[in-house]
């Protein structure tokens, strides 16, 4: 496979799931970090690392909007939920094994 689509690819495979994760408004960021130890958030700072390495001025906001395909706060006024004590154990426990 070349490299052309290899990135191609790729990319598809991006877009995939941040339309994949847009529809799943169900799943919060903390079932998603406690699960797999990444989520909506980690994926917006992998984008805005990939962008400042190739010298793309873009501000983590903006990344998030890819992402969320909204602005964080409308994400967040729309579709957060209240998480439980027992999400947020986990998710301080496991720490270590987040993605950050």
């Amino acid at each position: 496979m070349d490299d052309q689509t290899r990135i191609e690819l790729e990319a598809a495979a991006f877009r995939g799931l941040t339309a994949y994760l847009r529809k799943r408004t169900d799943v919060q960021n903390i079932d998603l970090m406690n699960l797999a130890g990444f989520c909506r958030n980690c994926l917006s700072k992998w984008y805005l690392a990939a962008a400042k390495e190739r010298g793309v001025e873009l501000s983590f906001d903006a990344a998030r909007e890819v992402v969320y395909g909204m602005t964080y706060d409308e994400w967040k006024e729309n579709h957060q939920t209240e998480t439980t004590p027992e999400k947020v154990e986990k998710f301080k426990a496991e720490a270590d094994k987040h993605a950050f």
